[in-house]
Formats: C-alpha cells, sequence, structure tokens
C-alpha cells in the first residue's frame, strides 16, 4: 500500500473537493494518531522510540508516516532530542487547549447518576415540555 499523499490547502483532501485550507487540517488532524503525536509532544521533545512507547499500539511505520505529514505542515521538526513542535505547532495545540477542558467536562456530566447523556436530555425535555 502506497502512503497517502499528505494533505495541502488548496488542493482536494479526503472528504472535500474544496481546497479550503481548514479542510485540509481537519484532514491531516483527522489521521491515524496525529492528534495523539502532537499531543505527546506538548512538553518537551521526544525520542522517536519514546514517541512510539507514549502512544502504544501504534506500529513503527505509522509513526513515521504521521511525523513524515507534520513535518511537511510545518507542525513538528527533528530536534537534537529527537521530534518537538515547531512554532506553528505549539499555536496548533493552544488551538485544540479549548476541546481538552470540553472533554473533561464531558467526561464529569452524569457521573453518579447512571443516566446517559442522551437519557438526561430527553428527561430535561419532558421537564420543558410541562
Amino acid at each position: 500500500m502506497s502512503p497517502r499523499r499528505p494533505p495541502t490547502p488548496g488542493a482536494p483532501v479526503r472528504g472535500s473537493a474544496s481546497g479550503r485550507p481548514v479542510m485540509a487540517l481537519l484532514d491531516l488532524l483527522g489521521r491515524r494518531w496525529a492528534l495523539r503525536v502532537i499531543w505527546e509532544l506538548r512538553d518537551a521533545p521526544l525520542t522517536f522510540r519514546v514517541l512510539q512507547e507514549r502512544c502504544a499500539g501504534m506500529s513503527s511505520s505509522v509513526l513515521s508516516q504521521r511525523l513524515q505529514e507534520l513535518r511537511e505542515a510545518g507542525v513538528v521538526v527533528p530536534a537534537d532530542d529527537g521530534y518537538e513542535l515547531t512554532g506553528e505547532g505549539r499555536e496548533l495545540l493552544a488551538l485544540l487547549e479549548p476541546l481538552h477542558g470540553w472533554a473533561e467536562r464531558w467526561a464529569g456530566r452524569g457521573k453518579g447518576s447512571g443516566r446517559s447523556a442522551a437519557a438526561r436530555s430527553r428527561a430535561a425535555g419532558s421537564r420543558a415540555r410541562r
């Protein structure tokens, strides 16, 4: 299987022929392990081996491909002690940080209530109609 071409703004990407930059970014970040690689590099550079260990279950070929794509996108660069985020990569990480807060709130919803979010939503809707 040949590696996929990295997404490029201005060119068609998975799920969109528009060439819009946001669609290229969503394609890049939607690739298996891409967000995890960015997340693991948030604090300090990591070697290939440590990065692979932190992303348990990722093959070396997939990690190599993701690092290549993220390098071509200007998000990651090789460093003396492994790989690190570029300034652009750090900016992207900062833009993703609100998702972390949202996910924490999402995980905490309904803890201990024993009901799913859908069940709570249905119950709130029926109360509103009363």
